[in-house]
């Protein structure tokens, strides 16, 4: 199949094993045989097998195996099915010993897990963050003012919307407090971007469905949705509640074309960049959002000028090539879209694209 008819599979085992096949590929092997076991569920009569085999969509568009995934790992992480760590640890071999688990597991938690299935997954990861701090620089080296208001939508739990919190290491060029507890230094290739200091004037987002990281269950939920190989992930998440207790981010509830028109409406400070940014989210959004917030957009470039430039940078999957790809546009004076880098999903490397 050509990589740009995967988010069109519309066969749930077909959907499954895909999915199974790329957490092998990423690593994670036990998540892969967890996921892959969910095949075994078909004739199961339990309520949240029945939904899974009579998905109506795209599954993996709607990352169908991936929410009951987040759900599973939930149940380990909870300590209500401590037998799931032999999985995801390598201890167990077989297939069949895992299908045969999980199907008791589903049966088992039936009502527990089918919620798992109503939204999509919440991925907030701080690796990727690295990749909008080297598009800061980039637009701080003589494109934009190097102070920024940073907007980002898809916020969940707020994790990169903290980014102005944390020390980075690009290739080389340093940014961030030095003594911020979250490091984040992802394998550089190419280049680095440019040294430039910058500064943040404001950061804040908005989600649909935020998750507070100050509550015990919804951090635990949000963490579910990592899988338990990505330990670094881990580690990263818990500094982000750590920073979090502190200083909670600023996360409205709130649907992302309704926050995008408001926040792109307020009067803007002199001498500050304005930023509209998301990652690995925009694929969610209904067409009719996103055409809202591209129209929201088009408003705010017509009034950008020199003391009030604006600037939107995406970290979003190329659907024909899966790459995964960091893009700037900026208001006056760069309006074409630039690819400015390649980046691995969780932050672990980050492919500089200019010379």
């Amino acid at each position: 199949m050509a990589d740009g008819a995967v988010m069109e599979i519309v066969s749930v085992p077909e959907a499954i094993e895909w999915q199974a096949r790329h957490a092998e590929n990423a690593g994670a092997p036990g998540t892969a045989m967890v996921v892959r076991a969910l095949l075994a569920l078909e004739g199961s009569d339990a309520a949240t097998a029945r939904r899974i085999f009579a998905w109506q969509g795209l599954s993996l568009r709607d990352a169908m195996p991936l929410r009951i995934a987040g759900g599973i790992h939930n149940l380990l992480l909870t300590g209500e099915e401590p037998r799931l760590a032999d999985v995801y640890a390598g201890r167990v071999a077989s297939q069949a010993d895992v299908d045969a688990l999980l199907l008791e597991i589903v049966e088992a938690h039936d009502a527990r897990l089918m919620p798992w299935l109503d939204g999509s997954p919440q991925t907030n990861e701080a690796g990727r963050s690295a990749s909008f701090a080297a598009a800061l620089l980039w637009l701080a080296d003589g494109r934009t003012t190097p102070r920024f208001e940073f907007l980002e939508i898809g916020a969940s739990a707020g994790i990169n919307t903290m980014m102005g919190r944390y020390h980075y290491d690009l290739g080389g060029v340093e940014t961030g407090p030095s003594a911020s507890r979250m490091r984040i230094a992802p394998e550089w290739r190419g280049n680095p971007p440019p040294a430039t200091a910058i500064e943040f004037a404001d950061a804040r987002g908005s989600d649909i469905a935020p998750v507070d990281l100050s509550e015990e269950a919804e951090a635990l939920r949000l963490k579910s949705y990592v899988w338990p190989e990505a330990t670094g992930r881990m580690a990263r998440i818990d500094a982000a509640i750590a920073l979090a207790k502190q200083m909670p981010p600023e996360i409205e509830r709130m649907d992302a074309g309704d926050w995008v028109e408001q926040e792109l409406a307020r009067e803007q400070e002199a001498g500050v960049t304005r930023v509209l940014a998301h990652s690995i989210m925009w694929q969610y959004l209904p067409d009719a959002t996103q055409a809202r917030i591209e129209a929201a957009m088009q408003e705010a470039d017509a009034r950008a000028d020199a003391d009030h430039p604006f600037a939107h940078v995406s970290l979003e999957t190329n659907r024909e090539t899966f790459a995964h790809e960091l893009k700037v546009r900026y208001w006056p004076g760069g309006e074409s879209q630039v690819h400015l880098a390649n980046a691995h999903p969780h932050g672990a490397w980050v492919e500089w694209l200019p010379a």
